[in-house]
């Protein structure tokens, strides 16, 4: 993906894996297979490695850390796609997650752990607006939709090795082994990746017309909201006097900076572009923190094996990836904000099963089936948002909306993971227990999913 974007004809006829658009579609798919197979070994392993840390109060931290970084990330990529192209920051971005890895295995405390989930978080919101931005710039609107299916199919193969293998290493060796590993096993094919994404042309930045330039949100800024929005991660993990003022820091950098990285009226809910991003922070935020929960309470509570764990991301993965390939195929013709009214109600339906999944009788299946359902509802939302977000955009800020999304995505994260765990944490401080705290944080989820599945009409192409 560089310095020659491909002819994006509509009529041409020609597909994803036709000469003209080859290299492109390979240096996109193997970024994606390396990304997938990383973060579905990863994420099953955190709680392990929260639980051996003595850190399970902590645990949103870590979560959250990530989403903090991948805000700046995202605000680094978006910029850098929009000047150069997105070859560059996908290349970076790929070699950061190796580095990343490396951190991360060899910590010796919750914090260290946190710092390099951080790292991490800046190399996947690098690559996520990267891949991104490239579909927009390299591919006709006809193809964008099976370029977003192919992305999420890219993870398939991940999804079916990656959880259940790091699982039983994780169970039968050390959860370090798990990060040492993917290490290992992506340093050579990440190296090929910058290769290919350096000799092989691709995507670059549409011209910016005269007179206009395309926003760039000031990387400091971008840079406060992370930190602020980490710190109220940790804020969360307890209710002492320092707890209490680093949640009033952080509300406090969150409300003056982080209008300044979305689009005007936002927050409003304006229709166009601002609604579309708002709705992917409600989607994304809801979905997050049922992906961090959820396996946390399956290994603290319900004491499954971190295999079986791991098994329940596969089918998750597995879910999203054919509700992708759906969207991109049978629903290709479908009104977007319909679908993206869809995949809001089919994620509420998976939040009332984690809460229904939190008493005791109830097998441990209720809840490891929430995150396959709310796998089958993103896998028909996100897509659909990233389109509308790429029609409401003109070419040459693209870039900048991919970044808005993003950045829309961690704040919803951050937001929402913030309160569940506030509310979880509460019912350990009032002696309630784990569970009655687990229940309320998943039933306040369907606050932002029902909101999300009200607002879709407002992203409405015209």
């Amino acid at each position: 993906m560089a310095e020659h974007a491909p002819i994006r004809s509509e009529a041409d006829g020609e597909g994803l894996w036709s000469r003209t658009y080859l290299a492109t579609t390979i240096s996109f798919a193997a970024v994606e297979f390396l990304t997938g197979f990383a973060a579905l070994a990863v994420v099953p392993t955190l709680p392990v490695a929260a639980r051996d840390l003595d850190a399970v109060p902590l645990f949103p931290l870590v979560a959250g850390c990530f989403v903090a970084a991948s805000l700046l990330g995202a605000v680094i990529g978006g910029d850098w796609a929009d000047r150069s192209g997105a070859r560059r920051p996908l290349a970076v971005g790929t070699v950061l997650a190796v580095i990343t890895l490396l951190v991360s295995a060899s910590s010796t405390s919750i914090w260290q752990l946190a710092a390099g989930r951080f790292l991490d978080g800046i190399s996947a919101g690098m690559v996520a607006v990267s891949v991104n931005t490239a579909i927009g710039q390299a591919y006709p609107t006809r193809l964008q939709p099976r370029a977003l299916s192919l992305a999420s199919t890219c993870w398939v193969v991940p999804s079916l090795a990656g959880p259940p293998l790091a699982g039983l290493v994780a169970d039968w060796w050390s959860w370090r082994m798990v990060f040492y590993g993917l290490a290992v096993l992506t340093l050579i094919p990440s190296l090929v990746v910058v290769a290919l994404l350096r000799d092989r042309p691709g995507s670059a930045p549409a011209p910016v017309r005269t007179g206009e330039r395309a926003p760039r949100p000031p990387l400091l800024i971008a840079a406060a909201v992370s930190v602020g929005a980490a710190l109220g991660q940790y804020a969360v993990s307890g209710w002492d006097i320092t707890h209490l003022l680093c949640a009033v820091g952080a509300l406090a950098v969150l409300t003056v900076f982080a209008p300044r990285l979305v689009p005007t009226g936002t927050w409003r809910a304006v229709r166009g572009l601002p609604a579309t991003v708002l709705l992917r922070g409600l989607a994304s935020g809801t979905f997050f923190t049922v992906e961090a929960f959820v396996p946390l309470l399956l290994v603290t509570e319900r004491h499954v094996a971190p295999v079986m764990t791991g098994l329940v991301f596969t089918g998750a993965a597995v879910a999203w990836a054919a509700s992708s390939w759906v969207q991109g195929h049978l629903l290709a013709d479908r009104p977007r904000d319909r679908i993206v009214a869809a995949g809001a109600l089919i994620v509420a339906v998976a939040v009332v099963l984690a809460a229904v999944g939190t008493i005791p009788s109830m097998p441990s299946v209720t809840a490891a089936s929430a995150m396959v359902v709310a796998a089958i509802g993103m896998g028909l939302l996100a897509p659909s948002l990233t389109l509308l977000s790429l029609a409401h955009s003109p070419a040459d800020r693209q870039g900048y909306a991919s970044s808005a999304m993003q950045t829309s995505q961690n704040l919803g994260q951050i937001a929402i993971l913030g309160v569940a765990s506030a509310v979880f944490n509460a019912g350990l401080v009032l002696g309630s227990g784990q569970l009655v705290g687990y229940g309320a944080a998943f039933t306040l989820l369907l606050v932002p999913t029902l909101l999300a599945a009200v607002l879709a009409v407002r992203a409405r192409k015209a």
